[in-house]
């Protein structure tokens, strides 16, 4: 089992900056990608950014990307989200996803519990 535990979202003015991390409890085999998805009320869950675990791939959602760059630290089990001229329209509660590369994408296994971030304009 993966427990993962996001953190760092916060309320910030638009063109600031946040960096978010996903802290993973541990990891099986059948884990080989986290990625981010975010969501606001009333709206379907959206895929932000994805990283394959095991060759160091990355993928962006077109709203994100040149703005939004997700890494991870191995030795810390941590993912992170740095934001970079954030817009209101990024306003979303943030999710930690862990699972399985496929076709391109992270298929989420595992989900964190959340963490809003906030861009007041």
């Amino acid at each position: 089992q993966v427990q993962l535990v996001e953190s760092g979202g916060d309320s910030v003015q638009a063109g600031g900056s946040l960096r978010l991390s996903c802290a993973a409890s541990s990891f099986t085999y059948s884990v080989n990608c986290m990625g981010w998805f975010r969501q606001v009320p009333g709206k379907e869950r959206e895929r932000v950014a994805d990283l394959n675990t095991a060759d160091g791939s990355t993928v962006y959602a077109d709203s994100v990307k040149g703005r939004y760059t997700i890494s991870e630290d191995n030795a810390k089990n941590t993912m992170y989200l740095q934001m970079n001229s954030l817009k209101p329209e990024d306003t979303a509660m943030y999710y930690c996803a862990a699972g399985f590369w496929l076709e391109g994408r992270c298929v989420p296994g595992y989900w964190g519990q959340g963490t809003q971030v906030t861009v007041s304009s």
